[in-house]
């Protein structure tokens, strides 16, 4: 197996690591309450999903 012949320098290891970040979740917006939600997930605010109550809030 090849192994590095010299220790790679902290800034061309950092360049190769600048890509990997993490996506911002895509939202929506419950129809019935108006909260912001991620998209095909109960709305944590009304409980209701795909128009019916799915989560009852106490």
């Amino acid at each position: 197996m090849p192994n590095p012949k010299r220790r790679m320098s902290k800034s061309r290891r950092d360049k190769r690591r600048a890509h990997y970040k993490p996506a911002t979740p895509t939202l929506s917006v419950c129809p019935q309450c108006g909260a912001v939600k991620l998209p095909h997930r109960a709305c944590p605010e009304c409980g209701y999903y795909n128009g019916r109550k799915i989560l009852s809030k106490l």
